[in-house]
């Protein structure tokens, strides 16, 4: 088994990794909801993102929620670039959820050894 160091630090980037996706999918889609005019591609967008992050925070969905996430990633940076902008921050949110997607859910006996309390 890999050392509980790495193990927590691999559940810490997977799960803020699927918070911070949730949230910005959050705003996108309240703001294209409440703005002066109504983006209803942003809200589909948005909205697709908002579930698959929450599947991807799943062990048992994390690899249909990474397909999800992937693609409206890479929708959005796409768009993003098409109006001159380079995001690489999506570009790092989509290797770290090819990463967490490749390397699959930690197994119980690892979520169990990074969850305890280390000895001191």
């Amino acid at each position: 088994m890999p050392p509980r160091s790495l193990l927590r630090a691999f559940l810490i980037l997977w799960l803020v990794c699927a918070l911070a996706l949730f949230y910005g999918s959050a705003v996108t889609v309240r703001e294209a909801w409440l703005g002066a005019h109504v983006n209803p591609h942003l809200v589909l967008l948005g909205s697709v993102e908002a579930v698959a992050a929450l599947l991807f925070a799943l062990p048992s969905t994390l690899r249909l929620g990474a397909t999800g996430l992937l693609a409206t990633i890479a929708t959005a940076f796409v768009f993003h670039l098409a109006f001159g902008q380079l995001r690489m921050d999506l570009v790092l949110y989509g290797a770290v959820v090819t990463f967490v997607a490749i390397h699959g859910p930690l197994t119980r006996p690892q979520l169990r050894a990074a969850m305890l309390r280390s000895r001191a």
